[in-house]
């Protein structure tokens, strides 16, 4: 499945989605009503091109004939999608990072071909001297049934979208449902024209416009790819809320992303609650399978991680009552103080007591709770008992949260202890 995040229409994507899994060695069966709408939809494009051109050619009509190219769009731009799929994704020496971008150089070779065939039209339509001939009626039966089509279909296409969560589905469903008005504008003049207004090349003009808008939402976006501008606002603040919501990462330093052909290449620097390598590691990789799993076409993330260094550290506490008593038992706490303590001004900064959602939980308890904590994102968790070998203990050492046990019975003394004798139990 294709995001609308290149320079190639997602309305277009999924229609070349076979060869796709072809190229990938994904599971063609789980994806079979995809492909198979998409194949439905490719073929029903190569039928209406046809139509148009035959009906233009017996009437004459230079409105058909627009029409007829308007419908071309979608075939060119499944060609530039297959060609990108077999050459593209090919990496060699002098390629490291594949020829993606050919896809993008294809679409725009075609868009500035749409530019000339609709500025050719529009000429033919101010200044030509010939004009639709004489026609039976049954033409204009064709047409209707050119707007019937697409019409219908773009309907079926979008419900399918809705039903497999497809945004390839959907976003060709509308293009089909906009191609109506084409048709239907050319079906307006053909029947003018039987009795007897001269709408033809009106309507050609009007349809000529509609290429020109449909080669420049080839263009832009295309020009955008190889001049590696930035993804989308929208996708790039998904993957940054992705990252964030990681309990080990404090802060994202830097995102950026770029686009080549269909796919996606991520960079970003970020601060982790950790100074072990081996656990930062870990923590990267978490963050770039969530990525992967949530941004389609992603090809390749670069995570640079560093370890924090603050002077202000976050504490959780557990707490048996709101009046600060020090609970013994993890999972049976009441309440949790959450405060921020900045050991240069040796003062705490922020302080509040919440209530713990998970006291009546029948299982898994510990783990909702720690779960519930790392959503405060705190430095160190402080508790009475240990939590070695135990759910929460796991939670809080892969968030890189550090698990301190004190002997500090209520909340005051332990914040004492903290500001004056932070080495002290």
């Amino acid at each position: 499945m294709v995001y609308n995040v290149t320079g190639i229409s997602n309305s277009y994507a999924f229609k070349v989605c076979a060869f796709k899994s072809i190229m990938n060695g994904e599971n063609v069966t789980a994806q079979a009503p995809i492909v198979r709408i998409g194949l439905y939809s490719l073929t029903i494009n190569l039928v209406l091109v046809a139509v148009k051109l035959i009906l233009s050619i017996i009437t004459g009509s230079l409105a058909l004939k627009a029409d007829a190219v308007h419908s071309l769009v979608d075939v060119f731009a499944s060609i530039a999608l297959i060609i990108g799929l077999v050459i593209s994704r090919r990496k060699s020496r002098n390629f490291p990072f594949g020829l993606y971008k050919l896809e993008n150089l294809v679409s725009i070779i075609i868009s500035l071909l749409l530019f000339l065939t609709a500025y050719e039209i529009l000429m033919e339509a101010i200044n030509g001297k010939t004009a639709a001939g004489a026609y039976n009626p049954w033409v204009l039966i064709a047409v209707a049934a050119l707007i019937l089509i697409p019409f219908f279909f773009g309907r079926y296409e979008l419900n399918m979208g809705k039903k497999y969560n497809s945004p390839s589905l959907i976003a060709d469903g509308s293009q089909f449902r906009a191609d109506v008005l084409g048709s239907s504008i050319v079906f307006a003049g053909l029947l003018g024209q039987l009795f007897g207004f001269p709408l033809d090349r009106i309507a050609a003009a009007i349809v000529a416009l509609f290429i020109a808008y449909a080669a420049w939402g080839l263009l832009v976006p295309s020009t955008r790819v190889l001049l590696d501008a930035s993804v989308s606002y929208d996708v790039l603040e998904k993957i940054r809320s992705i990252i964030t919501a990681d309990p080990a990462v404090s802060l994202v330093q830097n995102l950026a992303a770029r686009n080549s052909g269909r796919f996606i290449f991520v960079e970003a620097t970020i601060t982790v609650r950790t100074a072990n390598l081996k656990q930062a590691h870990l923590i990267s990789q978490r963050i770039e399978q969530a990525i992967k799993s949530n941004v389609p076409n992603i090809d390749r993330i670069l995570i640079h991680y560093e370890p924090q260094t603050k002077t202000r550290q976050r504490y959780a506490v557990t707490l048996s009552n709101p009046e600060g008593q020090i609970s013994e038992d993890f999972g049976k706490s009441h309440y949790f103080a959450l405060f921020e303590i900045d050991s240069g001004q040796k003062a705490v900064i922020t302080k509040e007591i919440i209530a713990n959602p998970y006291l009546e939980a029948d299982k898994g308890k510990g783990l909702k709770i720690a779960e519930f904590l790392l959503k405060y994102k705190p430095d160190i968790v402080i508790v009475r008992e240990s939590l070695e070998g135990k759910g929460p203990g796991y939670a809080f050492n892969n968030a890189g949260v550090e698990i301190r046990q004190t002997e500090a019975m209520s909340l005051d003394q332990l914040l004492d202890q903290l500001i004056n004798n932070p080495n002290e139990k």
